[in-house]
């Protein structure tokens, strides 16, 4: 698929970008490259290939969630810089 250089132009102009006008013919070129080999795997038969999201046969990997105790406010605040009671001081950033 051949692109033209007012497509491209576009397209450019779409995505905010600024495409110096020496590089518009060049660029032209490589997009236009990029389409074609893009419609040379369009015709690839993929109509026995199942649809995946995943390139690896893999499940969720993640831990079992679930409820257990957590830690109290002492052992929490052991490893705060400063503390002053249940709280954590910090240095005043905001005159």
């Amino acid at each position: 698929m051949k692109i033209t250089t007012g497509e491209l132009l576009h397209v450019a102009r779409l995505a905010r970008l600024s495409v110096d006008e020496k590089d518009v013919a060049e660029f032209t070129r490589q997009v236009g490259d990029i389409l074609e080999y893009v419609d040379t795997l369009n015709q690839a038969d993929t109509r026995a290939v199942p649809p995946t999201s995943h390139s690896l046969d893999r499940v969720n990997a993640f831990r079992e969630d679930g409820a257990r105790p957590s830690l109290g406010t002492d052992e929490l605040l052991e490893n705060a810089p400063d503390r002053e009671g249940p709280d954590i001081l910090v240095p005043k950033i905001i005159g």
